[in-house]
């Protein structure tokens, strides 16, 4: 009998993501044209949970969504539900709304950022920590609601479910939350603003030095870096045509986790997640682009000796 794929819970944000694709950034006061509109789900954990679903993992997702009158998270659920992503850990308090932004990608695949922040979700908590980890084999859990994430972490540790924390939002070194992680991966941007640090280097040994997990951090097309026994380490992006960077973080997160969920070892967790990011940049459509798992698995065979 085949064993069934890893389930993964994906905690965090979930938006609505507005994306057109434009030659260029408009100056003040001038208007451009757009070759390529779509509107599609966003944030970190709900990117991460369509991600592990195209990426041949069980998904589930639990977070914060608007009320039942929220247009943007009827959209973003609906969605979420034709990749197969359970959502039954989603809580819809009265008179929320989800987070809902403009996204201008030019023609390097750069992206500018509107966002409306959405209402009354920041001390939402899930009703059931421990009800939501029954049957997973992970949990990935971004930083934007530790009101949320914090009691779900807690439970995975205690429960022996390993924890990757998406260091995404900025806080600081000592957070407790990324205490709670197994393994912290955070961007590039979010580690420097936390640390004052412009060194990735040494902002991780500060991290590290208050969190006992393994730690990285993402730095685009610079690839990844990473501490193994005090010492760090590399590993270059792969080289691609990169049409859209957006949600590409939040792949790579959800390729790590089910990597690691299936056992692999962390470098070769990084290859995996690596490559499934690089293949999201070269797809418009935010987190629309993230790519299938026979994608990945082809693209890493043609790396072989490369």
């Amino acid at each position: 009998m085949t064993e069934p794929a890893p389930k993964i819970l994906c905690a965090g944000i979930a938006a609505q993501d507005i994306v057109m694709r434009v030659e260029r950034f408009p100056a003040p006061g001038t208007k451009v044209p757009a070759t390529d509109y779509i509107i599609t789900g966003g944030g970190c954990a709900a990117n991460a949970a369509l991600a592990v679903a195209r990426l041949g993992g069980r998904a589930a997702f639990a977070g914060p969504f608007g009320a039942a009158a929220d247009a943007a998270s009827n959209r973003i659920a609906a969605d979420l539900a034709a990749e197969g992503v359970d959502c039954s850990g989603v809580v819809r308090p009265d008179g929320a709304s989800v987070s809902v932004s403009l996204i201008l990608i030019d023609a390097e695949g750069e992206k500018a950022i509107a966002t409306r922040r959405g209402a009354k979700l920041d001390g939402v908590t899930p009703k059931d920590a421990v009800g939501l980890l029954a049957d997973a084999d992970a949990l990935l859990a971004d930083n934007r609601f530790p009101l949320f994430v914090t009691p779900l972490a807690q439970a995975a540790r205690a429960h022996g479910i390993p924890v990757v924390i998406d260091f995404d939002l900025i806080t600081t070194p000592d957070d407790a939350l990324l205490k709670l992680g197994n393994h912290v991966v955070a961007s590039s941007e979010a580690l420097r603003a936390t640390t004052g640090c412009d060194d990735l280097g040494e902002g991780l040994k500060q991290v590290a030095a208050h969190a006992p997990g393994f730690v990285a951090v993402t730095d685009g097309p610079n690839g990844v870096v990473w501490l193994e026994d005090g010492a760090l380490r590399d590993m270059p992006a792969f080289a691609v045509n990169v049409v859209d960077s957006l949600a590409a973080g939040d792949v790579f997160h959800a390729g790590f986790t089910l990597a690691l969920a299936e056992g692999r070892d962390f470098e070769n967790a990084l290859r995996f997640a690596s490559a499934a990011a690089a293949l999201k940049c070269t797809h418009f459509g935010g987190a629309d682009g993230a790519p299938r798992r026979a994608e990945v698995e082809a693209f890493l065979k043609k790396q072989v000796g490369s």
